[in-house]
């Protein structure tokens, strides 16, 4: 099948969508190409047995992230403040209890975006034009033809279009797309060594039927050196009518089977919080290696490494290829900030 596009956004993430967004208010028609059979990239949020938005990807913002709350603000979605009142844990040795400590509320506290992040994702996705969006379309090549670009994906499809913009890791384009002409050397040596925000981690959530933990004095916040979990949080819903966790687990639980991981938790939580804590109404964990993320490579590079480099900047393929992603971004990159920001700064190059 052949399609003549104007613009071929490749990645359905947060930064594929709001510069699709960004240039449909402009008028300029784009079609967003996305591997993954459901949109939002490193943003997923399931729902639990109970209906809670439980986190598997971002979560969080804070009020220096001005571009992604303005966008929540025009796209009419609310933000509220991350639970953190009460007494909170921090393990050093799981042979010794825990210490107790507890965190003043803060003038400047974390967000969540109200009905879970996916909130966003839907929300800009329904301001696209019926049918721009093709899911499960992994693209495999982009080939250069006079003015215009071939885009091929393993669908068998072939879209031509006067420009490609790649939302996606850079790790990801390197491993995954073949390019003629060849991009430069400077910039594929770049590539596969630019670190992938969440690539390799381990996160989890847990859901409950009711805050046990609000009701004998605990915030729900966790920092573990001795247990699978690492990292917790309070995951109660904006209308403070549903219940859970969220965090991360020690990266050597990638080697465990999910049963295993879900009884160690259960088994640290129990120990620390008592016996409510024993029973979830159900419990996910995803760990970011996939496809989709990192294609399935164990490398995980140094933190933010080369996020923002000049070369991802550039324009190539005669002016015909973009690069956006938030690890492109020069400032925020790893956070959807960052996504934000990186979307901005494609569209106006192309405007």
């Amino acid at each position: 099948m052949e399609q003549k596009e104007e613009i071929v956004i490749i990645g359905g993430g947060l930064s594929g969508l709001v510069l699709a967004y960004l240039l449909s208010k402009r008028n300029i028609r784009t079609t967003v190409l996305e591997a993954a059979p459901r949109l939002g990239g490193r943003i997923h949020t399931i729902e639990g047995t109970l209906g809670t938005p439980l986190e598997l990807g971002a979560t969080w913002l804070s009020d220096m992230h001005t571009n992604l709350i303005n966008l929540l603000e025009e796209l009419g979605l609310n933000k509220y403040p991350q639970y953190s009142k009460g007494i909170s844990l921090f393990q050093t040795k799981s042979f010794e209890p825990p210490q107790k400590f507890d965190v003043p509320e803060s003038e400047n506290p974390s967000y969540r975006i109200a009905g879970g992040t996916q909130e966003l994702i839907n929300a800009l996705a329904q301001k696209l034009p019926t049918n721009s969006i093709h899911l499960k379309n992994k693209v495999t090549s982009i080939v250069e033809e006079k003015d215009y670009l071939i885009i091929e994906t393993t669908k068998g499809h072939k879209y031509f279009s006067t420009m490609a913009v790649l939302c996606m890791p850079p790790q990801l384009i390197e491993n995954q797309i073949s390019f003629l002409p060849e991009l430069p050397v400077s910039l594929t040596n770049i590539l596969s060594k630019v670190h992938t925000w969440m690539g390799g981690a381990l996160k989890f959530t847990l859901e409950y039927d009711r805050p046990f933990w609000k009701d004998n004095g605990y915030s729900g916040m966790l920092f573990s050196h001795s247990g699978i979990i690492t990292e917790m949080y309070d995951h109660t819903n904006f209308e403070e009518s549903k219940f859970g966790f969220t965090g991360f687990l020690n990266g050597s639980a990638a080697s465990y089977l999910p049963n295993v991981r879900k009884e160690n938790v259960v088994l640290q939580l129990t120990n620390l919080l008592g016996s409510q804590a024993s029973n979830p109404v159900s419990y996910f964990d995803k760990i970011w290696t996939d496809e989709f993320i990192l294609g399935g490579s164990q490398i995980i590079q140094r933190p933010h490494q080369f996020n923002g480099h000049p070369l991802l900047l550039e324009h190539y393929l005669k002016d015909k290829l973009l690069f956006c992603a938030t690890e492109t971004a020069t400032e925020y990159a790893g956070y959807m900030e960052g996504a934000v920001v990186a979307a901005q700064r494609a569209a106006a190059q192309i405007l």
